[in-house]
């Protein structure tokens, strides 16, 4: 199949990024650092580890006070990740 339509190469990319499913991967593989921006440098710092599966965000703190503070927070975090990914990210975030 030919087109006949010539596009230009940044209008067919952000047609693909802003397919639902590519929108998604690309916002999945920026959460370290839209986490990062969300909650702070001393609290990313010491996340160690960040895990989404199922839209569940899992974030494991070493610091106890950081998590404590962070789990009273973690609807507001949901919300704010959400809005800078740009797509519905994450349901549920959970503490540990």
């Amino acid at each position: 199949m030919r087109r006949t339509k010539t596009m230009l190469i940044g209008d067919v990319l952000e047609e693909f990024f802003s397919r639902p499913y590519v929108a998604a991967k690309v916002a999945e593989g920026k959460l370290p650092d839209t986490w990062r921006e969300v909650v702070g440098e001393r609290a990313a710092a010491l996340t160690t580890e960040l895990r989404l599966e199922n839209h569940v965000l899992y974030a494991h703190i070493s610091s106890a006070v950081i998590r404590s503070e962070l789990f009273y927070r973690r609807d507001a975090l949901a919300a704010e990740i959400n809005r800078l990914s740009g797509v519905r990210l994450v349901n549920v975030v959970i503490i540990k």
